[in-house]
Order: structure tokens, then sequence, then C-alpha cells
């Protein structure tokens, strides 16, 4: 039995895991900057009222999830791990002057969040997110690009068929009268509502609708619906989103009771399922607008829309549906091995070779004989073995082709040459080219 494990709620990413990480975020990095979003990194931990204040202190984050610090020295702040990007992002961007620059200003996340909640099946206390913020613009046509840039990641990793679920959930202009609609109607049920949900009744009634209680299911479905309550802005940024969307031939799904459980959101609302896994410990990741959260955090009045897509998730996903997630990035080109077991420095020194050529190389460093060698390399999957030898003296070595089953003498000063053009060009099965 191990001494020390992971804390509870957390895990180590073992290298299949981590790879299949990494490509995500390769992804996630190549699309931010293709559509023109930069990158940004903000501190693991804030001031803890950048939460309350931004996210809302009757959201389930802040009431549950904080995961809170205590500084061993008095500094006169409380501070907390980030448990989501967006209010540290614009945290950030009030702080450093940003509304100064040329609007809208974009910007790219990807790392670790956490969040202290009970630990559940596939919900750890530290996970990982791709987020995107467009800050500066009203819409709704950038609202329609957040949307189009989330649903192209998830088709470009691999997700079949993701589907896309839409709202809009108004503004200070017409939720008000939508709010206190809501509460009669949940206090005419008081006696159906769970203690958590009744202590939310009087804070913020719309987070009823966000509430994961079970027996608050079959209640929500006979809610007040907050698209027909919309104000005339809030009703056309709406239809412009759509008429949008439709134009770029983006499939949703208009779901009138999905509100984000963040206090900041106004008007747009998404998230984003498997295909018939809609639920919602299920979705894979959501977004919407934000437009009176820069100036809760100090900053002029700015519109905001931005998107957090959970990794985690998505690999779970890409395994139940059978999709590869990653190669294994350890995989060599070439093995370099030897026929006197002994001769470790002369392989070493082969090896540093190729992979000062950019090459990806391993060096059999154990004193073994040569087939055993040679086995090792293939449980490798490398393309190729380069087998150290008296040729040596004469600035050669044997390159095998593993898959193709050939092999030639190559001068040592060609080898790095040789074996890139061999390995871009192999067909499997086939040897490569004199």
């Amino acid at each position: 039995m191990p001494t020390f494990r992971a804390p509870r709620g957390t895990r180590d990413l073992l290298p299949a895991e981590r790879s299949a990480m990494l490509r995500l975020e390769a992804v996630a990095a190549a699309l931010a900057s293709r559509y023109g979003y930069r990158p940004i990194e903000t501190p693991l931990f804030e001031q803890t009222a950048v939460f309350e204040r931004g996210i809302g202190d009757a959201t389930d984050i802040v009431e549950k999830e904080l995961f809170r610090l205590a500084p061993r020295t008095d500094e006169g702040e409380a501070w907390a791990l980030r448990p989501e990007p967006t209010a540290g992002i614009v945290r950030a961007y009030v702080q450093h002057g940003m509304q100064t620059l040329p609007q809208p200003v974009k910007l790219a996340l990807i790392g670790p969040m956490f969040r202290y909640d009970r630990p559940q099946a596939g919900r750890y206390r530290e996970f990982w997110q791709f987020d995107v913020e467009a800050i500066g613009d009203p819409g709704p046509a950038v609202d329609a690009e957040i949307i189009e840039l989330a649903d192209r990641f998830y088709r470009e990793v691999g997700v079949a068929d993701p589907e896309v679920l839409l709202n809009s959930i108004g503004d200070p202009v017409c939720r008000p009268a939508y709010v206190t609609e809501l509460a009669a109607f949940y206090r005419a049920h008081a006696d159906r509502l769970p203690p958590l949900e009744r202590q939310r009744l009087e804070r913020n009634p719309l987070r009823l609708l966000d509430s994961k209680e079970p027996a608050m299911v079959e209640l929500n479905a006979s809610a007040p619906v907050i698209t027909e309550h919309l104000c005339d802005a809030c009703a056309a940024h709406f239809e412009g989103l759509r008429a949008h969307l439709d134009a770029l031939g983006i499939r949703y799904r208009l779901d009138s009771r999905l509100v984000r459980g963040l206090d900041y959101y106004i008007r747009t609302a998404f998230e984003v399922y498997p295909r018939d896994a809609a639920g919602q410990q299920s979705a894979i990741g959501g977004g919407g607008r934000y437009d009176g959260l820069v100036e809760l955090l100090g900053g002029r009045p700015t519109p905001g829309i931005g998107f957090g897509l959970g990794l985690d998730r998505i690999v779970r996903v890409l395994e139940a549906q059978g999709a590869p997630t990653a190669p294994d990035p350890a995989a060599p080109v070439a093995v370099v091995v030897g026929a006197d077991p002994a001769a470790t420095a002369e392989r070493l020194r082969v090896a540093t070779i190729l992979r000062g050529a950019g090459l990806a190389a391993r060096s059999e460093l154990a004193p073994r004989k040569l087939g055993k060698q040679l086995e090792a390399a293939s449980r490798d999957h490398a393309h190729f073995a380069v087998i150290v030898g008296d040729e040596l003296g004469n600035g050669q070595v044997q390159l095998r082709d593993l898959e193709a089953g050939t092999q030639k003498a190559v001068a040592l000063d060609d080898l790095a040459r040789e074996v890139a053009r061999a390995h871009a060009s192999h067909h499997h099965g086939t040897a490569p080219s004199p």
C-alpha cells in the first residue's frame, strides 16, 4: 500500500492521459491563434473578492466550491484558487488598462482550474479548460464567432457530432420583471424546494433554474420561460445571433431553461454536449455574454463574451466514443543499438547527433545483447534501428527499417538527413528509397 497518494479529488495525469491533453491543448492554441485570440496567463490564485464579486455569492462556485487558501503571513487579503478563468482575465483587462487598446481585445488561456466541492465520478478538484474571451464588442456577430470556434474545436479534436444548446437570459432591463415572476412561481411551490434552493430563492431566484437537485427537474419544467420576457433589444440581439449561426451553418438547439451558473452572464448563454447526452453533469463546455463584469471589477462599462471548454471531460468523451485520443509522443523515429553491449558511449553519441538534427531518437544504454536491444526498439514502435558496429571506424552505421525489414549501410555524416528523408517518405511495408 503506497504511503502517499494524490490529494483527494485530484489525480496524476499519467503519460497516456497527459499526451491526450497535450493534443487538445495544441489544437486549442492553434485555433485561438487562427481566430486572432492572443495568449494570456493569469495567476492560479486571486483575491477572493474577484470571484465573489464577479461570479456571485449565491452561485455553487462561491457557496461550496471555492478553493480558499490560508496564507501563512498576514497580508490582509483573502485568496482563492481560480475556479474559472473569466473573472481573472477581466481583472487583468482592467488592471493593465486594456480598455485603451483597439477593441475588442481577444484573449485565450489554457490551464488548470480548481473547485473544492465534493469529488464525484469524472469531476475533479483540479481540472483543465480552454478559455477564450472577446472583450469590447457588443455582438451579436462576435457571439456567433465564439460559438463557431467552440464547435470547430470539438470537431477538430474528434468529438462526434457535438450539440450546442442556446438561450438568451435577458439583461438588466428585462430580467428583473422575469425574476419577479419566477420568484412568485417558486414561492407558490415552496414546499417542493430543497433547503438550499429555499435559501437561494430570496437571494437569486434565477439560480434555481441552474439547480442540480433532482427534485427541481420536474418543477423547473413548468417554470416561466425567460425568452417570453425579453425586451426589444435582447430579442433583437438573440435574433441576430441566430441569423449569424444559421449563416455559418452551425447547428444548435434552443433551450429556454438553460442558464449559466455564474451571475455575470446576460443575453447569450450556451452549452455544448456530446450528442444525446444533454444533462447537467454532461456538458463539455459552455459560455456566454457578460456585459456588466468589467464594471463590477472596477472598469468602465464594457461588453464581453467568452467560453470555457473542459479538456478533462473531452478526453473522457473521446474515449467513450472510441476515438483516438493521441499518439505516443515518446515513440522514437530511431533507436540506436549496438553489436557491442558495452559500447554505450558510441550509441549515445550517435543518438545525440540525431537529436541535434531534430529527430526523436533513443539510445540503448543498457549493456545487453543486440537481439534484446532490437526487440526493445520494436516494442517502442520505432521506425528505424541504427546499428553501431565495426563499420563505425570507417564512419558508417547500419540503418534497419524495422517496418519494412530492410537494412543498408549509411555514412554517419549522412545519417540524420537519410533518416529524416526516409521517415518523411515512408509508406508502411515498403523500404526507404536507396
